[in-house]
């Protein structure tokens, strides 16, 4: 973060990126891949698996966070693997995923955060 903000108040422009970003975290199950695809690249079956979700689900939160710009994806035969590399939305999930550890108690003060 920048030690003193620049503008007092975002601009249009700056403010309605932020919204259409905080509306794609505003998902637990975006959460959840996001987090998972900033450790590594992987597949909609792996990332199903790991996060608990059917493949259809994360395909369809895949696809979203696609065009929102916050993962990518290549192709290796016919398959697809995705990954997220925005160190923003990573700084952002990284703070709000250590929030929930000190709303739910998981850790207090300066105890070694989970994420």
């Amino acid at each position: 973060m920048h030690p003193a903000p620049v503008h007092p108040v975002p601009d249009d422009e700056h403010a309605q990126i932020a919204a259409q970003t905080f509306r794609m975290l505003a998902d637990p199950t975006r959460v959840k891949i996001l987090w998972a695809l900033f450790q590594q690249e992987s597949s909609v079956n792996a990332l199903a698996e790991a996060i608990g979700a059917t493949p259809a689900a994360v395909s369809q939160h895949l696809s979203k966070l696609r065009l929102a710009g916050l993962v990518q994806s290549r192709k290796e035969g016919t398959f697809a693997f995705y990954r997220a590399s925005d160190a923003h939305v990573r700084r952002l999930l990284t703070e709000t995923l250590s929030h929930a550890e000190h709303v739910t108690g998981a850790a207090a003060g300066d105890d070694p955060h989970g994420y």
